[in-house]
């Protein structure tokens, strides 16, 4: 289970960092971290990192296809923990 904590914190402070290196990057003007690489690590389990990022370097926020698909990503991952909870009950 440690090992579980571990691998999320890990990958949530790695959302939030690529975040702000993709911002930096941004303001720049220098080549930018792909969206697929950025949802990829929300994919994987940096959804907290990568949402407080895009709050706190307000990255993102306006680029509605990413928003539909970071949030998409959210709702599907509260699902699954949500089935595999269910499960675990039952």
């Amino acid at each position: 289970m440690m090992v579980l904590f571990y691998y999320f914190l890990v990958l949530t402070i790695f959302g939030f960092a690529i975040t702000g290196y993709d911002k930096y990057l941004a303001k720049k003007h220098k080549r930018r971290i792909p969206e697929k690489t950025l949802l990829g690590v929300v994919a994987f389990g940096g959804t907290i990192g990568a949402g407080v990022g895009m709050l706190v370097f307000r990255h993102k926020t306006s680029k509605k296809k990413y928003l539909f698909s970071f949030w998409g990503l959210v709702l599907f991952q509260i699902l699954l923990v949500g089935a595999v909870c269910f499960y675990r009950l039952h």
